[in-house]
């Protein structure tokens, strides 16, 4: 976050103008050439770590998954409020681009800063989505995941605090504190 110049700056891969020349480029999300879907998809188009091979970040996703590492609601939740902001093609490349997969699979997925309940979840995730389109529509950096995922846990506790459910026979708060 503080060092973006030079965090954002690598080498277009796959592409050598002549021998020992390399060729820099932006971040897919703001290139003024277009990328393919299946360049975001594959991974061969220069970009930030966890930006560039949604396959592999996918697979990683499932994987979690399927070892009961982590539940699928955020992800999910935090994937479909982008992809639902835009044009079939603008929102597969707002999935695919960026840092969102990264963000939404192995950061927002973190046990200490997230909700407890599903519904918590579902509101975190849809909270983180709508953020970074906000983020990346009106902001001035193309990327917002990272913001997104810092604001919404600064949320957690309140998300709780209205999503879990009170115990069965517990005391319920009157006024003046008397039962």
């Amino acid at each position: 976050l503080s060092f973006t110049s030079y965090m954002t700056t690598w080498a277009e891969p796959f592409y050598y103008r002549n021998a020992g020349e390399i060729v820099t480029t932006s971040t897919p999300l703001v290139s003024e050439t277009p990328v393919s879907l299946a360049d975001l998809f594959f991974g061969t188009t220069g970009g930030c770590i966890g930006e560039t091979c949604a396959l592999a970040l996918l697979i990683g996703g499932i994987f979690l998954v399927a070892v009961r590492v982590i539940s699928p609601v955020t992800p999910l939740c935090f994937m479909l409020s982008i992809f639902s902001t835009g044009s079939l093609e603008g929102a597969l490349a707002s999935v695919l681009s960026g840092g969102l997969l990264l963000g939404a699979i192995f950061m927002a997925t973190d046990y200490a800063t997230t909700p407890i309940t599903t519904k918590g979840r579902i509101i975190f995730g849809i909270g983180c989505g709508l953020v970074t389109m906000l983020i990346r529509r009106f902001g001035s950096m193309p990327e917002g995941v990272s913001y997104s995922i810092l604001l919404m846990n600064i949320l957690s506790p309140l998300i709780d605090r209205f999503t879990v459910p009170k115990a069965f026979g517990a005391a319920s708060e009157q006024k003046g504190g008397k039962k």
